[in-house]
């Protein structure tokens, strides 16, 4: 009789809620790696580690001896096509006027007509391939303010930088982590159950979040369940979203998530 009663109550414990009780860590789900697009010499440093820094400020910028000569090659082949442009707007004025005087003298004046029109003819289409020209250096130029742009390294969004392994003088290369950008505002809880601990979890569910260091308590829920264990733990990593409101919670803080937690047949019994 005895162990009837052992077995039901052991039963009567199985079917009852318990928590499921895990440990994470706070992580930005907005992180930006900073480099640069093209190749140069660092010149100016603004922001060090532990700086909040906004959208569009400039991050650091470059120098490229490169990129000096180019810029004043566009410039100048710009500067002559556009004197060539006035050579001919001249030549083509001074032709207009010559011709103007040769209809109005007296006489045959048809050979002298004949020229002066296939010299403007000539002028017209100089002219025209000048213009040309600088259409062409017009676009290099745009192309060099753009470049000259890029080497104003700028932060794509609010955030604070957390890692900085740039110094002034330092060469850098494009694909070259310059900083690393972590977003304030776009905070998660990554944390790692175990695989038999998988099926008591789903993307969706709320959970109460708790980060002791600053005594934050809040509500939140499961964003995602990664469906890959990790082959060495046998363990499977879940992000979970929250609000921290005013709070100054960081990435890497420790916290811990509990999920209240029905086994199947205490659901079943409760939908009967």
């Amino acid at each position: 009789m005895v162990r009837k009663l052992f077995v039901a109550g052991l039963m009567s414990l199985s079917l009852m809620a318990s928590d499921l009780s895990i440990t994470g860590t706070v992580v930005s789900d907005n992180q930006k790696m900073i480099g640069a697009r093209f190749m140069g010499y660092v010149k100016n440093i603004y922001f060090e580690i532990g700086d909040k820094v906004r959208r569009e400020d400039t991050l650091f910028d470059l120098e490229s001896a490169e990129f000096d000569i180019l810029k004043n090659q566009a410039d100048l082949a710009l500067e002559q096509a556009e004197i060539m442009v006035d050579m001919y707007r001249t030549r083509l004025d001074n032709i207009r006027h010559e011709r103007m005087n040769i209809l109005s003298k007296d006489g045959d004046n048809t050979f002298e007509l004949k020229n002066i029109d296939v010299m403007a003819e000539n002028v017209q289409a100089g002219l025209a391939a000048a213009r040309g020209l600088v259409a062409n250096a017009s676009v290099k130029v745009k192309q060099m303010a753009t470049i000259s742009n890029y080497l104003e390294v700028k932060a794509p969004n609010d955030g604070i930088i957390v890692q900085k392994n740039i110094r002034v003088g330092d060469l850098i290369v494009p694909g070259m982590l310059a900083m690393l950008l972590v977003d304030l505002d776009h905070l998660e809880i990554e944390a790692q159950i175990s695989e038999a601990d998988l099926l008591k979890v789903n993307a969706g569910d709320f959970v109460s979040v708790a980060i002791p260091s600053i005594k934050f308590n809040t509500r939140g829920r499961i964003k995602s369940v990664v469906p890959s264990a990790n082959p060495m733990t046998h363990t499977f990593t879940i992000r979970v979203s929250f609000d921290k409101g005013d709070m100054k919670v960081y990435p890497g803080m420790y916290a811990k998530i509990n999920l209240d937690y029905k086994p199947a047949a205490l659901m079943a019994k409760e939908q009967r």
